[in-house]
């Protein structure tokens, strides 16, 4: 496992980088500051332009011209320019005297082998089906529900069955941000206690396959709906593991696999309004051993309104697209309560999400 920071490092860094965001705009107009706010969709865009093109994989090998970089690509030569020459000015790519550009750090992060590649989340942000979604964003707001599902015609999750490409793109974004998390959350919290793990929906198993490779005496047990067809087998197997965990083909409110003294359910009770994630919750309390765990692995919120978290954002994704939510600690320690748990602690990790621990009452 990488070694990683300690969260409350992490924490006084992002604290420091939006203090000095903060700062940033307060040395410009107040008008001016909010104009560069509101133009920021317009970098998302080159980002994902420059992302589509596949830009970064082009220029890992060292720098080359726009008019090479075009020939590459199949585009427009000058546009290259153009593009990369926005994109070096806010860091992303470096430009030199002779007109060719380079790969810089985050530009790094684009190329599709990255070990850490945010190409495909980059794809997802700029995708047009991306954008129409959130400028439905206003009648969210002014109805408190989901939006999607009135200019769709169906809910999210069906949406994202029927339309494949998009689907596909969806999938492989969400999967860009949740394998950021994966090493975090098995830095920051010690699964070796537990015997039997049941990773609630977890898709391929990503996260069970560490847990199992962390806690060496621990069995698994995958369920997700999909888990006959979506590759969990070969995936387990690769990591080493599939011979300490079975799979059950178990949907989101079916009744739950039993036997399991950890549960573990990341970024599944954020996607759902308050009935649903409680049928959730309360489906695991009728499972769990006596003396069991819950672990949900979600993004916790300050309890104040003005600090910096990614999961506002996230929330308000959650809330127009399926009219889910994130919440913080107070809010999830009342959730738990009407689900027949008791909240035990919030363990915060190296990345933005933390474990919410808790135990059935």
């Amino acid at each position: 496992m990488p070694e990683l920071p300690p969260p409350s490092v992490v924490r006084e860094a992002e604290k420091t980088r939006a203090d000095l965001q903060r700062r940033s705009r307060e040395l410009a107009p107040p008008p001016f500051a909010l104009l560069e706010l509101a133009m920021g969709s317009m970098v998302t865009q080159a980002l994902y332009v420059a992302a589509r093109l596949r830009v970064a994989d082009e220029l890992a090998e060292g720098p080359l011209s726009p008019a090479e970089i075009g020939r590459r690509v199949g585009a427009n030569a000058e546009a290259v320019d153009r593009l990369l020459r926005l994109l070096a000015s806010q860091g992303v790519f470096e430009g030199h005297e002779d007109g060719t550009y380079a790969l810089t750090p985050m530009a790094d992060a684009l190329r599709s082998d990255h070990p850490m590649s945010m190409r495909d989340i980059a794809v997802l942000m700029g995708h047009p089906t991306h954008w129409e979604d959130w400028s439905h964003l206003l009648d969210s707001v002014v109805t408190g529900e989901a939006a999607l599902p009135k200019h769709r015609g169906m809910g999210a999750f069906e949406y994202l069955e029927q339309n494949q490409e998009y689907g596909e793109v969806f999938i492989r974004g969400m999967g860009n941000m949740s394998d950021t998390e994966t090493w975090p959350v098995l830095g920051a919290y010690d699964f070796s206690q537990f015997e039997t793990v049941v990773d609630f929906c977890g898709g391929r198993g990503g996260l069970l396959a560490g847990i199992l490779q962390q806690a060496q005496q621990a069995r698994g047990i995958l369920s997700d709906p999909r888990v006959e067809g979506n590759g969990a087998a070969e995936f387990l197997a690769e990591n080493g593991v599939v011979d300490r965990c079975t799979t059950h083909a178990g949907g989101l409110f079916d009744p739950v696999v039993q036997g399991g003294d950890a549960y573990v359910l990341k970024h599944i009770v954020h996607d759902w309004p308050e009935e649903q994630a409680l049928q959730i919750l309360r489906n695991i309390r009728a499972a769990i051993n006596p003396g069991g765990k819950l672990l949900l692995v979600e993004m916790v919120l300050p309890e104040g309104g003005n600090e910096p978290h990614s999961g506002k954002l996230v929330d308000l994704w959650l809330m127009l697209l399926v009219g889910g939510k994130e919440r913080s600690t107070s809010q999830y320690a009342d959730l738990l309560a009407r689900a027949g748990f008791k909240l035990e602690r919030v363990v915060e990790t190296a990345a933005a999400v933390s474990v919410v621990e808790a135990i059935p009452v």
